[in-house]
């Protein structure tokens, strides 16, 4: 893959870049209309296809936010034409890397030395290059180390980036104005922890100590003497990421094995530690050699305070669903349901999520789940593609905490669905008042 010689990182560079991607796209709107008039049958795929390519680019030459936020559309596959999400998963596993000068300027910037003055070889060429940063490849002491290394100026452009990314994403997801800035709000908050290394070293150390029990899943050691702001040094762990796994043809006993180990991972968290590794995409795992979930990340940690984890896994875990007002109440709890709705509204909303809860909720409400079925999938974005269309859900409902942990729970489901896992899904229950 051809290497990035320079990254925008001052305010107007970066605003210049999102300025001529927009004259890009509309350059595209322009050829489809004009194409459109002699052929009115022609739909919009190529345009989609223009325009995730134009947008994908862009972001993942600015790095950062811009591109994080393409990493998590990519996985809400049901709000997107298939052009972005084929075009945006991409950011998933690899973008174009930095190159090995500007790497090695950004090492010393933050570390006060170039890499071989630290490590015994240090290999130029990324291993991997994401949305926050790139991981390169170290030996020292006759150990292999994974060194992660922050692109310039990410921490700094997020809140800047994320209002130029709003436009764009006002147009793909299709939210109102507050939806959308409640949104943008909660991923501000998440990726300035993401771009804080120091954070993420103390986070990867503690929940890989809590979660160290767990059954097939093993976690690198950190080295906090080789970390700072903007660098991270880990232990190497080998293995292959799922799409790379799956190419292998694995048995269904090894698929189950390993699905069952990131349902435990998940759920362990989510009711033990009440605060869950939130960026289930498929580059933060890999599949080590002798057949165990690798976990290589914790960058994105959504906490779960009280006042949402009762009402929410009360809903899906109990037989609250099946009591009006017991459900009603729980709305009313997280903003589901509004203070000045009419009788009318109330009956609606209550109907309305009840429906969705029920079918989101299916995979704990039995003792295992077999996620190879598209049927359940398929009803899942049939409900969301629904909803999505109707006037009562264009104005913001529910509390912020649902961006995050309904992005953990469905980018789990789908990893399952792709793994085509059967789990055993009453491993770790939810604590219930």
């Amino acid at each position: 893959m051809k290497t990035q010689k320079s990254i925008p990182t001052t305010k107007v560079e970066r605003s210049a870049k999102f300025v001529k991607t927009g004259i890009q796209i509309g350059g595209n709107y322009i050829k489809h209309y004009s194409k459109k008039l002699f052929n009115p049958q022609m739909d919009r795929e190529q345009l989609n296809e223009d325009n995730a390519t134009d947008i994908y680019k862009s972001l993942s030459e600015l790095k950062g936010s811009a591109l994080k936020i393409a990493q998590m559309l990519s996985m809400d596959k049901n709000i997107l034409p298939k052009s972005y999400v084929d075009k945006f998963t991409q950011s998933q596993y690899n973008a174009p890397p930095l190159s090995g000068p500007l790497i090695v300027r950004t090492f010393t910037k933050n570390f006060g030395k170039t890499p071989e003055n630290i490590f015994d070889s240090f290999n130029l060429s990324s291993s991997n290059a994401a949305s926050i940063g790139q991981v390169h490849q170290a030996m020292l002491n006759g150990k292999k180390l994974a060194v992660k290394i922050q692109y310039p100026g990410v921490g700094d452009s997020i809140s800047s980036d994320l209002k130029l990314v709003k436009p764009f994403a006002f147009r793909l997801l299709g939210m109102s104005e507050r939806e959308l800035n409640i949104y943008i709000k909660e991923v501000e908050e998440r990726l300035l922890e993401e771009t804080d290394y120091e954070l993420e070293i103390k986070r990867s150390i503690e929940f890989s100590e809590a979660c160290k029990n767990l059954n097939h899943v093993v976690f690198p050691k950190y080295y906090p003497e080789l970390s700072g702001k903007r660098i991270i040094t880990m232990d190497w762990i080998d293995g292959l990421h799922l799409k790379e796994f799956l190419q292998t043809n694995p048995s269904q006993e090894l698929r189950n094995k390993i699905g069952q180990a990131l349902w435990d991972f998940y759920n362990f968290q989510q009711h033990e530690l009440r605060a869950v590794h939130a960026d289930p995409h498929p580059g933060n795992f890999m599949i080590t050699p002798d057949e165990n979930l690798g976990v290589i990340d914790f960058g994105c940690i959504k906490e779960m305070p009280d006042d949402f984890y009762y009402p929410f896994f009360s809903l899906i875990s109990t037989d609250v669903i099946n009591d009006k007002n017991k459900t009603i109440d729980a709305f009313r709890k997280l903003d589901m349901i509004h203070a000045d709705d009419s009788p009318e509204q109330i009956e609606f909303y209550h109907k309305s999520y009840g429906e969705m809860i029920s079918l989101f909720a299916k995979p704990y409400t039995s003792k295992s789940f077999d996620f190879s079925k598209p049927d359940f999938f398929e009803q899942l974005y049939a409900y969301g593609e629904k909803i999505s269309k109707m006037p009562e859900f264009k104005q913001a409902r529910g509390v912020k905490h649902f961006i995050y942990v309904n992005r953990t729970n469905f980018g789990l489901y789908t990893i399952l669905h792709e793994l085509k896992a059967t789990v055993k899904t009453d491993t770790f229950k939810p604590h219930i008042r």
